[in-house]
């Protein structure tokens, strides 16, 4: 039984943490989607920032989370699936990121990641968040341990909040430290 301290604290578990990971992302495709031609330099900085916020995304699922669920779970497959995945995902992260400001690519490599990522994610949160969430792991424990490496993992690349001057959302949204609940 939960007691009430770890009720309020749901917000701040790790299901939550990362699930608002996948709603910044979310955001970042769909501004990446809205610009055009005429700001290759903005779409350019948003495709590098997608690309930096799923590796330290991927970085802490694979170093913390799923060592988790592998533990709480037992649900080997699901979680080799998700590795799976995130190799996928890396691949495109790594072609994009050599992707010169213009690059002709550039929009069908995103587009191609954007699939990549929303089915992966539809997958986490449907199946393994869920199960997760019906184990004994203690979630709030491990977003402590998420958030304190997603932070090294963000001092480490020197994360930069992309500013856009066309969006409304550019300034204090977009910001490459986003805490779930804050």
């Amino acid at each position: 039984m939960m007691s009430p301290q770890n009720q309020n604290a749901t917000a701040k578990d790790a299901v939550a943490l990362l699930t608002a990971d996948h709603a910044k992302v979310k955001t970042l495709f769909h501004e990446f989607k809205q610009c055009d031609a005429s700001h290759e330099g903005l779409k350019h900085d948003l495709a590098q920032q997608i690309c930096m916020e799923l590796t330290i995304h991927a970085t802490i699922e694979e170093e913390i989370f799923y060592p988790a669920v592998r533990a709480e779970t037992g649900d080997e497959q699901q979680v080799d699936e998700a590795l799976e995945e995130h190799a996928s995902i890396k691949e495109l992260v790594e072609h994009i990121r050599g992707m010169a400001v213009g690059d002709n690519e550039l929009n069908s490599t995103v587009q191609k990641l954007r699939e990549c990522v929303e089915h992966h994610v539809t997958e986490e949160e449907q199946e393994m968040f869920p199960k997760v969430r019906q184990s004994d792991a203690d979630l709030v424990e491990l977003c402590e341990q998420l958030q304190d490496r997603k932070e090294e993992l963000e001092h480490d690349f020197g994360a930069q909040p992309v500013r856009g001057n066309n969006t409304a959302e550019a300034e204090g949204e977009r910001s490459a430290t986003g805490q779930a609940g804050s």
